[in-house]
């Protein structure tokens, strides 16, 4: 399907939009008149979901894994179509972007910049650059390195162990002494190429000094290198060698000096990646001293469902004002509404096949199952973990979360 021939309306070409923010994406273009098309890969295209294949005005197949070819295929794509922005919903597409943005003459990052969006090691160097703080760190590409850092004492323990390409806390450990750390690196250290389209990773490992303190999440959209910012999502984890996020909250019960804290630290760290047209999606935590402490940042929606989870609280659209911005209009990012809202996953106690999962149903809540009975449940050592989430909506955060909670509390879920 083509609807090229609707001269009103503007076309956003998405890099691979089956992701977590595209069924955001969809919504907000049907309500700004947008028409949208993607990019992918014969393959993955004849998975897609016919919600997404109906709400797309043409698909330019092509592969990612082969940058120029890439480009040259979606240049010629756009140039026969009125196509206006350039959005991505995944962070390792992000500098593809970026590049199909500048030789397009639409707004985009800066192509420059835009690998430190997606390459943590670069990320770390164009934080320091820019001066945001951050977590110190240091690149190893074997075991026998890691310990060398390790007994210098310069990261102090624990130490975070992760890839240097990779998301959803996909090889990230948090490491208490020596005895964990061969471990750490090699999970962190085999992955060298990311599914569904094969792309190439960079295969070093970062190490990183761990933050103490609460984590929390803070998005910014930035247009014509002005940053607006989003809302402060408080976030939770499992404790122990996996950090695995549980559950995220929104407003996050900050006071305002410290929510403009965040806001301003995440702004600053968007900057420093090239993010100059577009959004990015950054994870901070607040140490004991109350200064906020960028642990890393995607020039990309958030996944999770935080888009979602923000809405309902706020009314604030992200999907949207990322499309705004793409497109060369001002985002729209006040808040709309003042209630609550949480979202919290269900997760497996350990890995195995899922015999069944039952989430009861809760006036002011959503829910939704991510793994079919019958399918393989991965150990719950990151995202690909989750059974499920419920979002809960409430008068207050605090009644949110308590509802949210309850009814996760409530679910059964057998795996063998």
């Amino acid at each position: 399907m083509d609807s090229s021939d609707e001269p009103d309306m503007t076309g956003v070409m998405v890099i691979e939009p089956m992701g977590n923010a595209g069924p955001y994406l969809v919504r907000a273009a049907a309500s700004l008149g947008i028409r949208l098309y993607a990019a992918t890969d014969e393959r993955v295209h004849a998975g897609y979901d016919p919600w997404l294949t109906d709400a797309l005005a043409g698909v330019c197949l092509t592969e990612l894994a082969d940058s120029e070819r890439a480009l040259d295929d979606m240049e010629a794509f756009c140039r026969t179509r009125r196509i206006t922005g350039v959005a991505v919903c995944w962070e390792l597409l992000t500098p593809l972007a970026a590049l199909l943005a500048a030789r397009l003459g639409l707004p985009g990052n800066d192509p420059a910049l835009a690998g430190a969006a997606r390459n943590k090691i670069a990320m770390a160097g164009a934080f320091r650059a820019a001066g945001v703080r951050a977590p110190a760190d240091a690149v190893v590409t074997s075991v026998e390195e890691a310990h060398q850092v390790a007994a210098s004492g310069r990261l102090g323990w624990p130490i975070v162990v992760k890839p240097a390409e990779q998301g959803g806390s996909w090889g990230v450990s948090v490491v208490a002494g020596p005895d964990g750390l061969d471990a750490a690196v090699a999970a962190a250290g085999r992955f060298t190429r990311a599914e569904p389209h094969g792309l190439p990773l960079d295969a070093r490992v970062l190490l990183q000094s761990y933050v103490p303190g609460e984590e929390f999440s803070a998005d910014t959209v930035v247009r014509e290198g002005v940053p607006h910012p989003l809302p402060v999502v408080r976030k939770d984890t499992t404790a122990g060698r996996y950090r695995v996020e549980t559950g995220h909250s929104c407003p996050a019960g900050l006071d305002p000096a410290t929510v403009r804290a965040i806001q301003d630290t995440a702004a600053r760290a968007a900057l420093a990646v090239g993010v100059r047209n577009g959004v990015a999606h950054t994870e901070v935590k607040l140490p004991p001293d109350g200064r906020p402490v960028v642990i890393e940042t995607g020039a990309r929606l958030p996944g999770d469902d935080i888009c979602g989870l923000v809405e309902a609280a706020t009314g604030v659209s992200e999907a949207a004002a990322y499309l705004q911005a793409v497109t060369g209009r001002v985002p729209r990012t006040e808040p709309t509404r003042d209630a609550g809202a949480a979202l919290r996953f269900v997760l497996p106690e350990r890995a195995g096949v899922l015999r069944y999962v039952v989430i009861p149903e809760a006036p002011g809540t959503d829910s939704r199952i991510h793994i079919r009975p019958g399918e393989r449940v991965p150990e719950p050592a990151d995202s690909s973990g989750r059974v499920g989430h419920v979002l809960a909506r409430a008068a207050s955060v605090d009644e949110a979360r308590a509802l949210a909670a309850r009814v996760v509390s409530d679910t059964r879920v057998k795996v063998s």
